[in-house]
């Protein structure tokens, strides 16, 4: 059977291609907004804290009851051009009950920063959780986030060797790895990837750091783009010597699959903490 693309963008538009697709990102403000306000209410939530001068550079902080096993940090998506931080503070519930400190930041967006600038300041927001919570760190990251967590694991990181040291584990959640088709869809007229950046800012075309070890995860009912590009980098980067694992979730689409990581014995949480599945 032939595979061929004739309409990039009905490949990647998510919400066309969802049962109920407009109800999000609207159905995530409420669980987020509560789960920060009971956090904060039990002094467990550090907010809007800075790790640059940009009025987006800045993160939230969860952290578990007890004295944290490691760093949990979460990086949203939104096509590189929408959404922050306020929209996910539910799921660190999952990593939280396991023990986990949540690190959720937000970022400079298209078309105010392109790509390649945004992974630097993904890089400088886990520079700044990393600071205040000891041990491991555990990186997980939905779509455009997938891509910007599995970036932190490239030769070229922005994180300085010490942290790469402590990198246990990356979870990309319907991720982004190659960006070259982005340049065939309608938002590049907002994104503006060029040829070279199209190459230098995809995982799948760059070198992962030795001892990487990678979960590739999506849904079972995601569009055929989103499917390949999740089996993509586990397919490149286990032939580069990477410990990687893609894994598809029955019956889940592009934006419940992350609903796993609000509850704590999901496989998505074990996937990320190295839990028993």
């Amino acid at each position: 059977m032939w595979y061929h693309i004739s309409d990039w963008n009905a490949v990647y538009d998510n919400a066309p291609n969802t049962p109920r697709g407009a109800d999000w990102p609207a159905a995530w403000v409420e669980p987020a907004a509560t789960f920060r306000t009971d956090q904060a209410a039990k002094g467990l939530l550090e907010a809007d804290l800075s790790y640059g001068p940009g009025a987006r550079q800045i993160f939230d902080l969860f952290r578990p009851a007890t004295q944290p096993k490691g760093l949990v940090v979460f990086v949203h998506g939104g096509f590189w051009m929408g959404l922050d931080k306020s929209y996910w503070s539910h799921l660190a519930a999952g990593p939280l009950a396991q023990g986990y400190a949540v690190a959720i930041p937000s970022y400079t967006l298209a078309p105010e920063a392109r790509i390649h600038a945004m992974t630097q300041e993904i890089g400088a927001a886990i520079t700044a959780a990393a600071a205040k919570i000891a041990g491991p760190l555990r990186l997980v990251g939905h779509s455009a986030g997938g891509h910007l967590v599995t970036r932190m694991v490239c030769e070229d990181t922005p994180l300085a060797p010490e942290l790469r040291d402590r990198i246990a584990a990356v979870l990309s959640i319907s991720g982004l790895h190659d960006l070259r088709p982005m340049r065939n869809i309608w938002r590049n007229a907002t994104l503006a990837i060029d040829a070279a950046e199209a190459v230098s800012e995809s995982p799948a075309l760059q070198v992962p750091l030795a001892g990487t070890r990678l979960t590739a995860w999506a849904g079972a009912m995601e569009t055929s783009e989103f499917l390949r590009q999740n089996a993509l980098i586990a397919n490149i980067w286990a032939g580069l010597g990477v410990a990687t694992r893609a894994v598809v979730e029955p019956n889940r689409h592009h934006f419940n699959v992350i609903d796993g990581m609000a509850l704590p014995d999901h496989p998505l949480v074990a996937a990320l903490l190295d839990l028993p599945a």
